[in-house]
């Protein structure tokens, strides 16, 4: 069984940008030293143009979960497809 395109692809999207809001929020929480609080805006700061905790910056972020998910989807949808295929001559 053959897996779907759309559904895939949108259900990664759904993930990413769920665990992107997770991360996100979890850079609020004093769980960890100050350093570490440190590393995990650094972290986010990785990204180009993002810079901690500003509104166009988290625009920017969620629109680069979006592409990779994009991709990563349609790189599975592909990879699982194409096995399905090999299997089956």
């Amino acid at each position: 069984m053959k897996l779907s395109l759309v559904k895939y692809v949108w259900r990664c999207v759904l993930g990413g940008e769920i665990v992107y809001a997770v991360c996100l929020l979890g850079g609020f929480l004093p769980l960890r030293s100050t350093q570490g609080m440190e590393l995990h805006h650094a972290l986010f700061e990785t990204l180009p143009g993002f810079t901690w905790i500003n509104f166009g910056s988290v625009i920017l972020g969620t629109a680069y979960v979006l592409v990779f998910s994009v991709i990563y989807g349609c790189y599975m949808v592909w990879m699982f497809n194409a096995s399905l295929e090999e299997r089956n001559k």
